[in-house]
């Protein structure tokens, strides 16, 4: 009896300072859903400067253009390769740089195309997010092929 007196009283006692709580702050407005605002015109001009870029970096990789994709590639640099979105499973492959070059060196598309692709600045960081078409030399009967990506560039030098 005496163990079930103090959780009636535990209870009792919890309610009250349960119901002095104060009230979680409301959540701030939100864009409504798929409105996007519009950028600075200072991010305006970063975000044309790395779709240039990547419009620029596609034309290398497509060309073989080992030497260019070098020049701007960081000794960092990362490509995880995706499981194609489905599995949710580990990456097919992550790639460095000297493991990238090598590859593009063997040049295995015949087109990679851009589509749609959005851009975010924050102060140095682009994030980019988009698809490409792709036709891969290995293939070249094939249809095309599309990816979907997102990128981070960091600004340096």
């Amino acid at each position: 009896m005496r163990a079930r007196l103090a959780f009636i009283l535990l209870f009792v006692l919890a309610c009250p300072v349960a119901a002095q709580q104060p009230k979680p702050a409301a959540a701030p407005p939100r864009a409504p859903a798929g409105v996007v605002p519009a950028p600075s015109p200072e991010d305006a001009v970063k975000i044309a400067e790395v779709l240039a870029f990547e419009r620029q970096m596609e034309i290398a990789v497509v060309n073989g253009d080992v030497a260019f994709l070098n020049r701007i590639c960081p000794s960092d640099f990362t490509f995880t390769h995706g499981d194609g979105w489905t599995e949710g499973g580990p990456p097919l492959r992550v790639d460095t740089k000297e493991t990238w070059l090598a590859a593009v060196g063997q040049k295995p598309y015949l087109t990679r195309d851009l589509g749609p692709v959005a851009a975010e600045i924050h102060g140095d960081i682009a994030i980019t997010y988009g698809r490409y078409r792709m036709k891969q030399r290995a293939n070249p009967d094939g249809g095309e092929s599309s990816v979907w990506f997102e990128r981070v560039y960091a600004k340096r030098n």
